[in-house]
């Protein structure tokens, strides 16, 4: 059998069990944040263990352009074996928020091309696209800050993101919380900033979660490194 139609073959199967997967109340839970899809997402998870890593069939799930099947790609290919325009057109077509979160988590972070596509995509004129290239910067803050101008990024931040659209505002603000937890000599810039754009600070957060309004996350992960 061609090895074509064994993964056709696959594919159908896939979407078959996905289907059988599909919960009403789980979809209507996920449709409040915006994913268009009912499966759970441990029997997602627990689904991709069993398939184990397989690119070919991961690329042909994404091209069915299915949520549910979207995210079992993320989970079953190879976040190596992806060019830079392929992951750069697959960032454009993921406007589900979990699969633009996973994505860009799970595969672009591991990718070869992330430093090249985290400068491209973060003044990208599409918020969601540039919203990511946010979310690779705030990885780099965390981790790999050298060759960052984190004076210039507080500059972009404090100019353009209280007006921001939602996704690429919460980058932003994601983005301006770690450059207070993780660089002391930028923290009291941080935490002025944060304090007189007021982003986030009335979002609602559960008992024991930290708030997402920055000079609460700063001060709260910066009182748990010194303990």
């Amino acid at each position: 059998m061609p090895e074509t139609t064994l993964t056709e073959t696959m594919v159908a199967e896939v979407m078959a069990e996905l289907a059988e997967l599909e919960d009403p109340k789980a979809r209507a839970v996920n449709e409040k944040h915006g994913d268009d899809h009912g499966v759970n997402l441990g029997k997602l998870r627990a689904l991709a263990k069993r398939l184990k890593t397989q690119q070919e069939l991961a690329c042909r799930l994404w091209e069915t352009d299915d949520t549910a099947a979207r995210l079992l790609a993320i989970l079953i290919c190879r976040p190596k074996g992806f060019e830079r325009d392929e992951l750069d057109a697959m960032v454009r077509e993921a406007r589900a928020p979990k699969v633009h979160d996973w994505l860009v988590n799970y595969v672009v972070k591991k990718n070869p091309h992330s430093e090249e596509l985290r400068r491209g995509w973060s003044a990208d004129p599409d918020p969601v696209v540039a919203s990511a290239g946010w979310a690779l910067t705030t990885e780099r803050v965390a981790k790999k800050p050298e060759g960052l101008d984190l004076a210039g990024l507080l500059d972009v931040i404090e100019a353009e993101m209280k007006d921001a659209p939602d996704r690429l505002q919460w980058a932003m603000n994601h983005c301006l919380a770690q450059i207070g937890i993780e660089h002391a000599e930028h923290r009291p810039r941080a935490l002025a900033i944060g304090e007189r754009l007021e982003v986030l600070k009335d979002y609602p957060t559960s008992p024991g979660c930290t708030s997402p309004y920055a000079p609460v996350w700063i001060t709260e992960m910066v009182r748990r490194q010194h303990q």
